[in-house]
């Protein structure tokens, strides 16, 4: 067993989707439906380069051309009567020649560079916005390795392809049907001795193509696993210091990464011999054409400007075919990153935008579960049938075993989910019926991850107000008890997180995201754990600030530590997904049989 076999069950969906993806050797219906969209605006401009690409080889076919022209035209009258007339002007017309394709090149290269550039620009907006508004259901089975992919060497490949893919393939073909046909219109004799080595050169492409078909997958899957074996490594680096597993993912990545490396060998490989095979056609192509070519001439069949133009043309017919092979694998990388972006961005939101928004400028915050159910997983519903009322105002607290669909509850309320049955009500209005800005303006969660963002602290707190000043941000860390730990900062409220709040302690995280949702203002605000790193100091300094924090505004405190729920004015009970007690939490305490009051005597036993 290899030191990856334990790796793969991770990787193995990115792996299957790189191997499923360059399956097919052409553009599928998603891809070619993106592409066209993508390429759409510039159309006019695509034919206009195209139109530069034939003038550019229209210009590199007659130079061969000309070169017989003056051999056999211009240097006869020089031996009879030093007439330079005729080779001046064929020395010209090559200049000319020579010069006209210079700048249809730099045309080319100026143009196509700025239209691969804003269609790069437009396809990484599109995936980025359109990943921002999937819902968390689709990033709860799409790993950051394969999101990273799609942003960078997925767009990275399809920009090859605009970039230097379209243009080699169309210089190859106009290259070899030009050739082809100025070889026959030169000589048909010498010109099908010529051709002779097309079904050579079309047996060694054709093995290419399907050997490096194969290869090619082989390469993507092998990536794949490195990709997502990085990222998750430093994703996680403080399990993976922590449990001292340095030693094993370097030799799980050591596996995977030579294995990366056995497959680009064999493409390399596989380079090896089709480069070197098209040069020895090509050049026994040549040499049997000179061979041929010189009995035809000492016979007076033809000239020796002929001859000159015949090699001149074959040198040029050769390279094109070493071109269709690369362009064959960039086709395939583009086509595979293509047929993937498009999968994304097809991908519908679990959670989509009203077709008829209800406006809803201020909100009370009664919160309404009309008969809810909701599954994971069809058959197995986490909430069968929930029927609950949070006036406007309440706190309410959520207690229960782990699964008891407390999260859950409060992801349907920030409509992170909709429910498979029933509606969830704000204020009287589904939230199916509000649009998204809305409802985030009205109902903030804070969960007990309180993720960072790469910036300053001052910044971090703005995140959901960015229009705040700094007084306002002051005060809000006041009231939280936080000011005086940010103020203690190196550079106060401008100092850097660093990455994911790396400088900050997970208590200090934790209010800084606090301060975040009260600068925020909502009408509702739904702690899912959210005091679970706090350490004792701080817990108590969170409490006595969520007081006054929740004032006014209706709360949702899904908690396991008791010290938090008690600030609750009502507290529910949920096991399975049904509310098993429901009352305020001196009464369910003063019954003493409840599974409320169970739970409060045992965190009691704990703090003695």
């Amino acid at each position: 067993m290899s030191a990856a076999t334990d790796w793969r069950g991770a990787a193995a969906v990115d792996a299957d989707e790189a191997a499923e993806a360059m399956t097919a050797a052409r553009l599928g219906g998603g891809a070619r439906r993106l592409l066209g969209e993508l390429l759409a605006p510039y159309r006019r401009a695509l034919w206009l380069l195209v139109a530069v690409v034939v003038v550019e080889n229209a210009a590199r076919l007659a130079i061969p051309y000309l070169v017989k022209v003056g051999i056999d035209s211009g240097i006869p009258p020089i031996r009879r009567d030093d007439d330079l007339t005729v080779l001046l002007v064929v020395v010209g017309a090559v200049l000319g020649a020579t010069l006209l394709q210079a700048v249809a090149r730099q045309l080319f290269l100026v143009r196509s560079g700025r239209i691969g550039q804003d269609v790069l620009l437009q396809v990484r907006r599109r995936v980025f916005g359109h990943f921002q508004d999937l819902s968390p259901a689709f990033h709860d089975g799409y790993t950051s390795g394969r999101v990273i992919s799609r942003q960078t060497s997925d767009v990275d490949a399809v920009y090859e392809m605009l970039e230097t893919g379209f243009d080699g393939l169309v210089t190859a073909a106009l290259t070899l049907v030009g050739t082809a046909a100025v070889l026959l219109f030169l000589d048909v004799e010498l010109g099908l001795v010529a051709l002779l080595c097309g079904p050579f050169l079309a047996l060694l492409t054709n093995w290419f193509r399907k050997s490096s078909a194969r290869s090619y997958r082989a390469t993507r899957e092998k990536v794949a696993l490195v990709i997502v074996h990085f990222v998750e490594s430093m994703g996680g680096i403080r399990a993976v210091q922590a449990f001292r597993r340095e030693p094993r993912n370097q030799e799980i990545f050591d596996d995977v990464n030579e294995q990366y490396r056995a497959a680009n060998l064999v493409a390399f490989r596989l380079v090896a011999w089709f480069m070197p095979g098209i040069r020895l056609i090509g050049n026994v192509t040549i040499a049997v054409v000179l061979l041929y070519g010189a009995l035809l001439a000492y016979r007076g069949d033809v000239t020796v400007g002929v001859l000159a133009a015949f090699l001149l043309y074959l040198r040029q017919f050769f390279e094109p075919m070493m071109e269709i092979s690369q362009f064959y694998n960039t086709f395939q990388s583009a086509s595979a990153a293509l047929e993937k972006l498009a999968g994304v961005l097809e991908e519908e939101p679990d959670v989509p935008e009203p077709t008829s928004p209800v406006a809803l400028p201020t909100a009370h915050g009664e919160l309404r579960f009309d008969h809810v159910r909701f599954a994971y997983v069809e058959d197995r519903p986490v909430l069968p049938d929930l029927d609950l009322v949070v006036p406007a105002g309440q706190t309410l607290a959520l207690v229960g075993t782990t699964g008891a669909g407390k999260t859950t509850l409060a992801k349907l309320a920030t409509r992170f989910y909709d429910p498979t049955g029933g509606r969830v009500l704000l204020d009287g209005v589904d939230v199916r019926d509000l649009t998204s800005d809305t409802l985030r303006d009205h109902v903030v969660m804070v969960t007990q991850e309180s993720y960072l963002f790469s910036g300053t602290i001052a910044d971090n707190i703005r995140f959901g107000r960015p229009g705040a000043t700094m007084a306002q941000v002051v005060e809000a860390t006041t009231a939280l008890g936080a000011h005086d730990f940010i103020a203690a900062m190196p550079d106060g409220y401008d100092t850097d997180v660093a990455n994911q709040g790396g400088r900050l302690s997970a208590g200090q995280r934790q209010l800084v995201a606090f301060a975040r949702a009260f600068l925020a203002d909502p009408a509702v605000l739904i702690l899912d754990e959210a005091t679970s790193s706090l350490d004792v100091p701080s817990e108590r300094l969170v409490q006595q600030a969520l007081r006054t924090v929740l004032a006014g505004r209706t709360a949702v405190i899904i908690a396991h530590r008791l010290s938090t729920v008690e600030i609750a004015d009502r507290v529910l009970v949920m096991e399975h997904g049904r509310i098993v007690e429901d009352g305020a939490p001196g009464d369910l305490v003063a019954g003493g049989t409840g599974r409320y009051s169970a739970l409060h005597d045992a965190w009691v036993e704990s703090l003695a």
